[in-house]
């Protein structure tokens, strides 16, 4: 266990640890005893760091969203435009669903958590919009909002599914969302 009154670290080595129990044993598991003991620190560091598991849960999931949101800048910054941007949409469903199962079941954590708990859908509003932002670089707000959970539906199903599905239905789905059938939708 971390000791001495230097330890610059510590705040993040909790924060982390509670991330690494709820994708192990779930949200339901988590207390304030077990954090300290996966982070290695002393109990009382808990509520001098943290107000409570409430402000813990909200910077641990905020630090979470905030990896997601990096895995969107790396997979969609650099498309020269739009024919790119949908190769790279494919890209970063497929990356997403091959990634690692901690983050799925952080995802799905979260998502539980805001379903229940209003507070916690600040969270979920900010990664969607921060996911958006770069979906409306190549794409209008209705068909980056439909792309979005486009890739969190397709994402999930390949993640979970036994025989998940290839690339040309990801493309197929998303050529299905981005190429213009009909008159747009009025304000």
């Amino acid at each position: 266990m971390a000791t001495g009154h230097t330890d610059p670290r510590r705040r993040e080595r909790i924060v982390a640890a509670t991330l690494d129990l709820i994708a192990e044993e779930g949200l339901a598991a988590v207390s304030h005893r077990k954090i300290a003991r996966r982070a290695e620190v002393p109990l009382g560091s808990m509520t001098y760091h943290f107000n409570g598991m409430d402000e813990l849960l909200r910077e641990a999931f905020g630090e979470f969203t905030g990896q997601v949101v990096g895995v969107f800048d790396t997979h969609l910054a650099a498309p020269a435009g739009r024919e790119e941007a949908i190769e790279a949409v494919a890209d970063l469903v497929h990356a997403l669903s091959e990634g690692s199962r901690r983050d799925l079941v952080l995802t799905q954590e979260l998502y539980a958590l805001a379903a229940r708990r209003p507070a916690y859908r600040e969270l979920t509003h900010e990664w969607m919009r921060r996911s958006r932002v770069h979906l409306e670089k190549y794409f209008d707000p209705d068909t980056a909002r439909q792309l979005d959970a486009l890739i969190e539906g397709l994402t999930l199903h390949r993640a979970l599914s036994r025989e998940p599905h290839d690339r040309a239905l990801t493309l197929d789905a998303i050529a299905r969302i981005t190429t213009a059938t009909g008159v747009p939708r009025e304000p």
